[in-house]
């Protein structure tokens, strides 16, 4: 999935997303929106990753999804 789908199909996403990563609020995904680098910055935030690691689980996440 790229990042025109994820923006696409964003209300789908959102379920999956907060059960993936439960510490993400809904005020959370409302500002995500879609948004791969808003995702990334939310990871960092909530579970204190860095850049890389939190890219390389949404890149990990999306191929599965």
């Amino acid at each position: 999935m790229n990042r025109n789908q994820m923006e696409g199909n964003w209300e789908q996403l959102k379920g999956k997303v907060q059960s993936q990563w439960g510490k993400l609020t809904d005020d959370d995904l409302q500002v995500i929106e879609g948004d791969r680098k808003q995702l990334a910055g939310r990871l960092q935030e909530r579970y204190g990753k860095g850049q890389e690691e939190a890219d390389r689980e949404i890149d990990e996440w999306l191929g599965r999804s």
